[in-house]
């Protein structure tokens, strides 16, 4: 009896060893096929980032204000904003010289090189989005665009991650037909510029055109130009990006020949700075600043019909008006309203005024310090409800009226104003 319950133990521990190696097998099988699969993925993603984009998208979060002029609830999509690439199903050309890459259909395209007299053009369907992923391109032409977008529904030209791209045009720009092409990149439809690398422009003419909507969303711009720097006919948007303009005339450009109730300038981040023989930031109807850090030094530095400036840090340098409200758009009442902000203003000597409106100007928050000859100058209404406004160093409640004019006395409202128009006894005559 004992000899069969031994036997019988033996047997069930046995049973129950075998069970746990085949327990074990299968954990170890899991664990391989699992390990497998890691090593697939990061293959997949080395293979990814060998091609210039980071397999892990990098999105720009934006800053907006609520309660702006603009409405900015959908004026960014989540790929206007994604800053890399995706590359699965890319193709990649190769500049050369006096060669024309042709883009026809929806796609990303990877461009990489050095060439003369070569150009990028899409002439896709209005319904297509095409992505140029520039990897270390650079284009040197004599009379044509480096990138000319003839037809699409929307094109981005991402800058991929490390790289540093550099289009010019020398000489004077040909047309194309009834098409006056005249800027180094020129696009018939909406344009995003956005990446992790450097793109350098350099024009005898614009830098970047638009003849729909624009978007900056990220990347490093330089435009050395004669002309505008960014321009589009219908708006200009920034989100971020680290954009620097040199020209001859304005840096950022928003007009609309046919259509006065078009021509918005936005910005709820990025770091801009903009050197201009002009403006340095002009819209036909509302320029809108929600946050960013802008250095403008111009003529005039912001115009529009109605300039709003929520927040950011801006510091103007201005040999005419710092900041100037002024009737190019029958859509909108001339207004300069100020609501948050850190405002700098600095003004060469002469006719020159701080803040400039043939409207009203507003003043409901932010830190605004003017140092110059003349601080306000408007030919409506002025009121200050809120904010800090320092004029030459000394603090005033009220908002001085260079002409003294629109309202009379009073506080808020133009007219004499403590010490005149100026603190100091400077009445800007």
């Amino acid at each position: 009896m004992l000899k069969k319950l031994s036997v019988f133990v033996l047997a069930a521990l046995l049973a129950a060893s075998m069970a746990a190696c085949s327990g074990n097998g299968g954990n170890s099988s899991a664990a391989s096929s699992q390990s497998a699969q890691n090593s697939a993925a990061s293959t997949a993603s080395a293979a990814q980032s060998g091609n210039s984009s980071s397999a892990s998208s990098v999105t720009t979060t934006i800053n907006t204000s609520s309660g702006g002029k603009l409405d900015t609830a959908d004026l960014f999509t989540d790929r206007d904003l994604t800053q890399t690439a995706d590359l699965t199903d890319a193709k990649s050309y190769t500049l050369s010289d006096g060669k024309t890459i042709t883009i026809n259909a929806e796609g990303v395209y990877v461009i990489s090189g050095t060439a003369s007299n070569a150009s990028i053009v899409v002439d896709a369907a209005d319904t297509d989005k095409v992505q140029l992923v520039l990897d270390n391109a650079n284009i040197t032409n004599s009379s044509t665009p480096a990138i000319y977008v003839k037809s699409a529904d929307k094109v981005f030209v991402t800058t991929a991650e490390g790289s540093t791209n550099t289009l010019s045009v020398t000489g004077t720009f040909s047309a194309d037909g009834e098409t006056n092409t005249d800027a180094v990149i020129f696009s018939k439809d909406d344009l995003v510029l956005n990446g992790l690398g450097t793109l350098n422009i350099q024009s005898t003419n614009n830098g970047i055109s638009c003849k729909d909507d624009l978007k900056v969303t990220g990347g490093t711009i330089n435009i050395e130009c004669s002309s505008d720097g960014l321009e589009a006919n219908d708006s200009i948007s920034i989100a971020d990006g680290n954009i620097t303009i040199n020209t001859a005339k304005d840096g950022i450009h928003s007009e609309n020949d046919e259509d006065n109730s078009q021509g918005s300038v936005y910005i709820c981040g990025g770091t801009i700075t903009v050197n201009a023989g002009s403006d340095a930031i002009q819209g036909t109807t509302v320029v809108q600043i929600d946050n960013g850090s802008l250095t403008l030094s111009g003529g005039e530095c912001i115009e529009a019909t109605y300039v709003q400036i929520n927040g950011g840090t801006i510091n103007i340098s201005a040999s005419d008006d710092g900041i100037n409200g002024s009737g190019k758009s029958s859509a909108y009442s001339t207004t300069v309203e100020i609501t948050g902000g850190d405002i700098t203003i600095v003004m060469g000597q002469g006719d020159t005024d701080g803040i400039d409106s043939n409207g009203d100007i507003y003043i409901r928050g932010g830190n605004i310090n003017i140092t110059g000859q003349s601080a306000c100058d408007y030919d409506g209404k002025a009121e200050k409800t809120g904010g800090t406004l320092i004029v030459n160093g000394v603090e005033t409640d009220t908002i001085p009226n260079q002409m003294m004019g629109g309202g009379g006395m009073g506080s808020g409202r133009g007219g004499m104003q403590p010490g005149g128009n100026m603190p100091g006894g400077n009445f800007g005559f």
